[in-house]
């Protein structure tokens, strides 16, 4: 290897200069593709020998991925869970039984990942942020002999750099339109994307009742075996518990998830067919699912965070997921005044999220967003005017003035919610001193 290949200052690296490196490697933030990926996974000979659960998904990933951690982890398994974006740190996106691994593991991994990429002088891969970071988390569930991986899907799945690993199955949490610019801009399209994770001879779950035909065709195609809600599993809910049925079996007297929401149900339901799949493998007990299901976290998502006025964070970014979030507030107990405390990226549709949740905020705070997608406090003004919201609007600069100015406006009784954006709750939580766990 060139003594010039890696920066000279690599071995000297602390956590926050890797991650400035990572983003100087690749021209764009997002390129989609899985050769480069796969070829410095071959460099690294990554060879995976454990189960992998693979969740893709326009919205639930992540609370889909937070149950399976939470109950295999109750199972007595050693769980690596690698998910996206981060809220406060770096390190939440890769944990192991249940803990975000170290800096100094972290920059490790990286280092070594550099080397492969740039093992040949006159051949240097580039490599995006994420599928640096992607490469790094199964380095570390491979160094740690985990039992099982979980792996949540950044972008699509069929070019998304968590699909260079083969899983043995896959979870589609839901289909809906986001991210257009790189996916379609519909359902049948974005379908086509979040179906290429699927495996052929293996179980593929779909959790959306709405399963489009692109995703059914493509599992026949390739021969996988799709598991749609309604048919090959589903759920009964009750006054206080809910009832699971599979084509394998049931669960009955269920608690409800600790993540609050309508859909947790459906996203609980997918969690546990994909136990189903794996039970051979990966035998998980009543008492670990029950478990599982009490003790599960997920900053960020329909969060109630102590305190009067009550604040809720939501990272909600589309209109499926502000429809989502929408009906849950929709079931809260009246309040005199609801505050929203609202930034967005620009290449989101803004006005499209207003649009569902403008009949449940009476005054709207709008800041912008200090990265190079964020739409400007103007921009989201606009938005919200488009999209016919009532009440009043107001403009901050700066996120942590708007949670300032709701706080000192609130009554008591009131309410704040924050969403928008990762960027959005992350900025509220740190404006607040709260912490993920």
């Amino acid at each position: 290897m060139s003594e010039h290949a890696i920066p000279r200052f690599a071995r000297k690296m602390n956590l926050h200069d890797w991650l400035t490196h990572l983003e100087s490697l690749h021209p764009k933030t997002i390129a989609l593709g899985l050769e480069r990926v796969e070829q410095v996974k071959q460099r690294l000979n990554l060879q995976p020998n454990f189960p992998i659960i693979v969740v893709g998904g326009t919205n639930g990933k992540g609370s889909v991925c937070a149950m399976l951690e939470s109950m295999l982890y109750a199972a007595g398994y050693r769980v690596g869970c690698y998910t996206s974006p981060h809220l406060l740190h770096y390190n939440e996106r890769v944990r192991i039984g249940k803990q975000p691994v170290s800096d100094a593991e972290l920059c490790a991994s990286f280092e070594h990942i550099e080397q492969a990429r740039c093992a040949k002088a006159d051949l240097q891969i580039p490599l995006t942020y994420f599928e640096f970071g992607t490469l790094a988390a199964m380095q570390c569930f491979i160094s740690h002999q985990v039992d099982v991986a979980i792996l949540e899907v950044g972008l699509g799945g069929r070019l998304d750099a968590v699909n260079v690993f083969d899983n043995d199955c896959s979870v589609i949490a839901s289909v809906d339109i986001d991210h257009t610019d790189y996916l379609g801009d519909t359902r049948e399209a974005i379908g086509f994307e979040k179906a290429g994770i699927m495996r052929a001879g293996r179980v593929a779950i779909c959790a959306d009742a709405d399963v489009p035909l692109s995703v059914t065709n493509h599992a026949e195609k390739i021969g996988a075996q799709l598991w749609h809600i309604g048919n090959e599993f589903g759920f009964t809910p009750h006054q206080g518990q809910w009832d699971y049925r599979s084509k394998v079996g049931t669960r009955n007297a269920l608690p409800y998830p600790a993540l609050r929401g309508a859909f947790q149900l459906h996203n609980a339901s997918a969690v546990l067919a994909a136990l189903d799949v794996l039970k051979d493998r990966l035998p998980v007990s009543m008492e670990a699912v029950r478990r599982g299901l009490i003790e599960v976290t997920l900053a960020g998502r329909f969060q109630f965070v102590p305190g009067k006025p009550q604040l809720i964070l939501d990272v909600a970014h589309n209109p499926h997921a502000a429809k989502s979030l929408a009906q849950n507030l929709a079931g809260l107990p009246v309040c005199p005044h609801t505050y929203a405390v609202f930034a967005m990226l620009k290449d989101k549709d803004m006005a499209g999220v207003a649009t569902a949740l403008a009949p449940y905020i009476d005054t709207w705070l709008v800041a912008g967003i200090a990265v190079p997608r964020g739409a400007t406090a103007a921009e989201l003004a606009q938005a919200l005017r488009q999209g016919g919201v009532r009440g009043e609007v107001l403009t901050f600069d700066h996120i942590a003035d708007a949670v300032s100015y709701a706080y000192n406006a609130a009554g008591e009784n009131d309410r704040i919610a924050a969403f928008g954006s990762f960027h959005t709750v992350a900025e509220v939580m740190a404006a607040k001193g709260l912490s993920v766990t």
